[in-house]
């Protein structure tokens, strides 16, 4: 994973004053009135924070509720410890001893089936599901094109006056290796191979969010019921406050974010959270410059170009993987059939910001968002 991630990683805030104190005037004429009712079972429990910094080479931020200091402190050592295992996992530009991470697979599977974890199967048969449901825009067989743009990218940040574009004939030869259907899985075996010795997995369209609704999952069985994570601004909240308010989880205005630090950036909106995920992407988190153009991350597999349709994307579901790879997918969608698509599927809100500064919801994001005026 790249570390200039962490430069351009964005920190979400959860304190609803400061969420709502930059809300964007787009996305303030909707609200959420939610009763709220003391949870009993609460009584006495105090607020903790913990922050990392080494996973996912971004910032982690955990907020949540205990009934003590050494119930939290235990809930976050095994919370971080998975967080750990998954970024390495998941890694595709380093090798760990004693593991066989996606690294290890994208050097090896070319010449025969990889004997892998079942954390790494489980990613990629989902992330396979999630090619046909996003029309293939979510693919992570794409890693030949994206290494190509990763490549030109870093060398544009680090000397911005010879930045270059990658030659669209390097980027059509390379996408001759990205066939979803050459990634072979074996989920008995245990393995995974490829059809093409040149393929190339880059999971960075799901790997984080599928981690952190897995770690989520792993914590409320251990009996973390109160909290928020936020991993690089993928946000998946656990129960609600003592109090039985909802959590706050921030949208950032793509528009008004572009060269701010991580935690200066406005809000367009604050979303009501409990049990749910909100992800976004945006053309704002990662991108150089050539001739003066930004050039963003987000590649479309139709034109091996960034994808030109919004400035942002937030998707809005109780599975964190799942908004994971519909933010990137809808991303690279046009708007009617991004549209047509969350409508299509159960429990999946979505809000599309334009490059005009307009803003898109579907039926039932709305209905989510904090009410700006209280």
């Amino acid at each position: 994973m790249q570390k200039r991630l962490f430069s351009l990683a964005c920190v979400v805030l959860f304190c609803a004053t400061l969420l709502v104190g930059c809300v964007h005037p787009a996305a303030s004429t909707s609200v959420s009135n939610t009763a709220t009712v003391q949870d009993s079972s609460m009584d006495g429990w105090e607020k903790y924070t913990e922050t990392w910094f080494d996973v996912f080479d971004t910032v982690t931020t955990v907020i949540g509720y205990a009934p003590s200091q050494q119930e939290w402190d235990t809930q976050m050592q095994a919370l971080h410890d998975d967080l750990v295992a998954y970024h390495q996992l998941y890694d595709i530009y380093n090798h760990y001893d004693g593991i066989t991470n996606l690294y290890d697979v994208n050097k090896q599977a070319g010449s025969g089936p990889v004997a892998v974890d079942s954390r790494i199967i489980d990613l990629l048969t989902e992330a396979k599901e999630m090619y046909n449901t996003t029309q293939g825009k979510l693919n992570v067989a794409f890693g030949a094109v994206l290494t190509i743009w990763h490549d030109y990218r870093e060398a544009g940040l680090d000397d911005p006056e010879t930045a270059q574009l990658p030659p669209m004939e390097e980027l059509q030869a390379a996408y001759q290796h990205c066939n979803i259907d050459d990634l072979i899985l074996d989920p008995q075996a245990g393995t995974v191979a490829f059809a093409d010795p040149e393929l190339l997995l880059d999971v960075g369209s799901v790997g984080k969010g599928y981690a952190v609704e897995m770690v989520a999952r792993a914590a409320e069985e251990r009996g973390l019921t109160s909290a928020i994570l936020s991993v690089g601004g993928n946000l998946r909240s656990i129960g609600h406050k003592p109090d039985g308010s909802q959590w706050s989880g921030g949208i950032q205005d793509p528009w008004a974010s572009v060269g701010q630090a991580m935690n200066t950036a406005p809000y367009l909106a604050a979303v009501l959270l409990e049990d749910e995920s909100l992800v976004t992407s945006g053309d704002y988190q990662r991108y150089y410059t050539v001739d003066g153009k930004r050039y963003h991350h987000l590649i479309d597999p139709d034109t091996l170009m960034p994808a030109d349709y919004f400035s942002a994307v937030a998707v809005l579901t109780p599975d964190s993987g799942l908004a994971d790879c519909l933010s990137t997918g809808l991303f690279c969608l046009p708007l009617e059939e991004g549209q047509a698509l969350v409508e299509s599927l159960d429990g999946i809100e979505a809000m599309w910001m334009l490059k005009d500064g307009s803003v898109v919801y579907s039926s039932g994001f709305e209905s989510h968002l904090k009410n700006t005026e209280q």
